[in-house]
């Protein structure tokens, strides 16, 4: 099937299966959606640029997360080598999208959050990488403003 305009990639998409999440765009120029993290709300930023979905060290109360050591190192937004810790097992839903056993990786997103309340944007829980947009089959339409998840 030929798609010619958006309104026909949404019909499309919409008869494979996927959802639409509407997406917030910042006076930083990030999207951002709101998703559900072990069933409580939180505010996240899109980037798929990140590996990974990463939550900040200071949510790790609110979100129910049980943390773990990592080895790995964490960079990004002008931080580099920052210690990470890790969470398995939790649930992630953005819209109807659930998925189940999710890892996340844990940080301080102290430098990101600055960056984004200096330019009047909110400041947000964390960040929904590429990990979980490759696993959501996720197409952005940037013009439109929302993902779709699969």
């Amino acid at each position: 099937m030929k798609i010619t305009n958006v309104k026909n990639l949404k019909t499309f998409l919409l008869k494979k299966g996927y959802h639409i999440i509407p997406l917030t765009l910042t006076r930083t120029n990030h999207f951002e959606l709101t998703a559900h993290l072990n069933g409580i709300q939180g505010r996240f930023i899109v980037d798929t640029g990140a590996s990974s979905t990463c939550v900040g060290l200071d949510c790790i109360k609110h979100f129910n997360l049980i943390p773990e050591l990592s080895e790995i190192k964490a960079s990004g937004a002008g931080a580099t080598n920052m210690e990470t810790q890790i969470s398995k097992k939790n649930i992630l839903e953005i819209g109807p999208w659930q998925k189940k056993k999710v890892e996340l990786v844990l940080f301080d997103l102290t430098h990101v959050n600055q960056a984004l309340t200096q330019n009047d944007a909110l400041p947000v829980h964390g960040i929904i990488g590429a990990d979980v947009l490759k696993k959501s089959k996720a197409i952005i339409d940037y013009s439109k403003k929302r993902l779709y998840i699969k």
